[in-house]
C-alpha cells in the first residue's frame, strides 16, 4: 500500500533557498527527485527564517502548528551563530536540543532524521575581504560539534560544507547576493540527500 510521505524541514536562509526561487532550493529539488523515483511525497513543511540562530529555530519550532510525526526531518543550523560570535560550547547546548526536537517530531525514528552540515561562506565572493581561514575554522568546528551529536543520536549526517568550498570561484555555483548557494550548488545537495532519503523504509 502506498502512502503520501510527509517530510519537515528545519533551519535558516539554507532551508528556505534565500536568493533563490522556491523551487530551487534544495528541499523543492530534493523532492522533485524523490518523486521521480516513484514515492510519494507532499510538499515539506518549511520552518526556517533568513539569519536564525539555534535558539531562534527553537522559538519557531514552538510556535508553529506541527504534525505529531514526519516521515522525514531534516535540520541544517548554525551558521548564523558562527556569524554573530556566538560560542560553540553554548551550539551544542541548543543544536542538541533541536536534534532532540526533530528526533520526537519523527516519531523517534532516529534513521528519519538527517541533518546537513554547514556551509563555508567564507568561500562566496561576499566573504572576500573577511577573513576567510577564521572563518573556515569555526565553521570546522561547529560542524565537528553537530556531526559528533548527531553520531551519538544515531540520525544521518550529511557533509555539504565540502560541496560549498568546491564552489569556490564558480560564479555559477552562488545566487545574485553573492553569499548564498544558486540552484545549481542546492543540487548537489539535493542529489546527495535524495540518495539518502530514498534508502528509509
Amino acid at each position: 500500500m502506498r502512502w503520501t510521505r510527509t517530510w519537515l524541514a528545519l533551519g535558516d536562509s539554507y532551508t528556505i533557498g534565500e536568493g533563490v526561487p522556491l523551487y530551487d532550493s534544495y528541499p523543492y529539488q530534493t523532492l522533485r527527485m524523490l518523486r521521480r523515483k516513484g514515492d510519494d511525497w507532499s510538499a515539506p513543511e518549511i520552518v526556517a527564517r533568513t539569519g536564525w540562530t539555534t535558539d531562534e529555530l527553537a522559538a519557531g519550532i514552538q510556535a508553529a502548528q506541527l504534525m505529531p510525526r514526519y516521515d522525514l526531518v531534516t535540520l541544517l543550523i548554525g551558521v548564523n551563530n558562527q556569524y554573530r560570535g556566538r560560542g560553540v560550547e553554548e551550539y551544542e547546548r541548543q543544536f542538541s536540543s533541536l536534534l532532540q526536537a526533530a528526533v520526537e517530531r519523527a516519531g523517534y525514528e532516529t534513521g528519519h532524521v538527517i541533518v546537513l552540515s554547514i556551509p563555508d561562506w567564507g568561500v562566496t565572493p561576499f566573504a572576500a575581504e573577511r577573513d576567510v581561514k577564521k572563518i573556515a575554522s569555526e565553521i570546522d568546528a561547529f560542524n565537528a560539534v553537530n556531526r559528533a551529536v548527531s553520531q551519538r543520536e544515531g540520525v544521518g549526517w550529511l557533509d555539504v560544507t565540502a560541496s560549498t568550498r568546491a564552489a569556490k570561484g564558480d560564479a555559477m555555483r552562488f545566487a545574485k547576493d553573492g553569499l548564498h548557494p544558486s540552484g545549481l550548488e542546492y543540487a548537489i545537495w539535493a542529489e546527495a540527500l535524495s540518495q539518502r532519503v530514498a534508502a528509509i523504509r
